[in-house]
């Protein structure tokens, strides 16, 4: 993988490679449950096995006097770090393994490269545990350290987007029936990083257990990760996959709930929030765009003022403001789309991501991009066919409403997790295609009458009322 010695530090050298160490508490609290019955069963690997973290406490299971002929049949182990392999065989000798035993069956190897094919000659199937390494293929693209790294996305590997990915497609074209796959969160919950993978590989296994960890896990990184627990199909298939999820957040708190994984929505949790977009999308949907460009606005000068909050420019805790004369035209675009979108959740109750008033909010008339968009800045959104103020405040209610009742009844699992903090809720990241797609089922096109009905119904807090009124409108 990476030429890591050339790198400054420790922890470049660990991003070039995209590992991280696994802690032995994890596997005994999380992992250990679920094989103690089957250790004689399996032939136990892990292909980047760092020190061997995952697989090596299975020994003390193991009576002390059957434990080297137990390693030596049952347990192999890789990395391609040789540190990490000399430590992994100096781990297994205070199990009590002899040094030469250890180096038969822990060995140096690229298996993002190529699967260890004797493995599938021994006498038992094997079992997979393993925290793969994980790098995203955009980082891995933009830096000289890593780009070496590029070489595992090509051919069959094409269009996948994370090292993870290469790793468990691997077990699959090997035809490994039994993983556990310690995995960043985006697996779950992540869209364009993981619907090509989800779909190729989740056709040919069922996850049957997942453990979501809402706290930082490792040292070295703020990955959001979860525990996997895979079996291969009897038959490949596309099929609602159902299963048993643990979420284990910041402060200790257990919680547990089903999730259903649909095939249609790609396999990604939260679905239920897309069926309910795909549903009830309007026949004639409001057209959406996002960002009042710097270039636009230095061709529509003018003689109008407005007030332009710059997003690019953020000094001392606040955004700069600026005064612009624009022409007639681009005057009354900023003035009639009074909405922004705030796309991440601050982590304050009333910085919550939605739909927000620029002027109530931000003190400007616009939001202007004077350098690079970014997702995560406040996002001016300008509507077509162009609606009132009055509907917009309308839509604005909806949008927030319909968003906060997903978030609590799927525990915000159709949003991106953004970052894990102190806050008083798991802080998260709703992209620019859920916005459009939610207010695409907005009904712009609704008499004074039925606006007073949406209204009432917001107000009163009526889910199941706003289907009713959805439908109502479409037939």
């Amino acid at each position: 993988m990476a030429n890591y010695n050339s790198l400054d530090d420790e922890k470049s050298r660990r991003r070039a490679l995209g590992t991280h160490m696994t802690s032995i508490d994890i596997f005994s609290e999380f992992i250990y449950p679920e094989v103690k019955e089957k250790l004689q069963c399996y032939i136990w690997v892990d292909l980047y096995a760092g020190e061997g973290n995952l697989i090596l406490p299975l020994l003390k299971a193991i009576d002390i006097e059957k434990r080297e002929d137990f390693f030596r049949e049952h347990v192999y182990l890789f990395d391609i770090q040789k540190k990490m392999v000399t430590n992994c065989i100096k781990n297994a000798k205070e199990y009590g393994i002899s040094e030469s035993i250890a180096r038969n069956n822990i060995q140096v190897r690229d298996n993002l490269e190529s699967f260890p094919d004797f493995l599938k000659m021994l006498n038992k199937p094997i079992f997979h545990i393993t925290n793969p390494p994980y790098l995203y293929l955009g980082y891995i693209s933009k830096h000289e350290s890593t780009k070496n790294l590029l070489k595992y996305f090509t051919s069959d590997n094409f269009g996948y987007q994370d090292l993870y990915q290469i790793a468990m497609m691997n077990d699959l074209r090997n035809d490994l029936n039994n993983l556990i796959y310690i995995l960043p969160t985006n697996f779950l919950f992540g869209a364009s990083v993981s619907n090509k993978f989800r779909i190729n590989f989740l056709k040919y296994y069922n996850i049957w257990k997942m453990i979501i960890f809402e706290t930082k896990m490792f040292r070295f990184t703020g990955t959001n990760i979860c525990i996997g627990f895979f079996q291969k199909k009897s038959k490949a298939q596309h099929e609602i996959n159902a299963f048993n999820g643990i979420k284990i957040r910041p402060n200790g708190e257990v919680s547990k709930r089903r999730y259903v994984l649909n095939p249609k929505f790609k396999y990604r949790a939260g679905s239920e929030f897309n069926a309910f977009l795909k549903k009830f999308k309007a026949v004639n949907p409001l057209k959406v765009t996002y960002y009042l460009l710097a270039e636009e606005v230095n061709e529509n000068l003018g003689e109008n003022e407005v007030t332009l909050m710059d997003a690019n420019q953020y000094i001392n805790g606040e955004y700069t403001r600026i005064k612009c004369s624009v022409n007639e035209k681009l005057y009354n675009k900023i003035n009639r789309n009074i909405l922004y979108v705030r796309t991440v959740d601050t982590g304050k109750n009333n910085g919550r991501v939605g739909l927000n008033i620029i002027k109530e909010d931000l003190n400007a008339d616009g939001i202007l991009v004077s350098g690079n968009t970014y997702r995560t800045h406040p996002i001016h959104i300008f509507l077509k066919p162009e609606i009132s103020i009055e509907k917009q405040i309308i839509l604005k209610k909806y949008f927030n409403f319909l968003l906060e009742y997903f978030r609590a009844k799927l525990d915000s699992d159709f949003l991106t997790t953004y970052k894990y903090s102190n806050a008083s809720y798991i802080r998260k990241y709703l992209g620019l295609n859920q916005v459009r797609s939610l207010i695409n089922t907005f009904p712009f096109n609704m008499n004074v009458t039925e606006e007073l009905e949406l209204n009432k119904i917001i107000d009163d807090t009526q889910f199941p009322k706003i289907l009713h009124f959805l439908e109502k409108l479409r037939s």
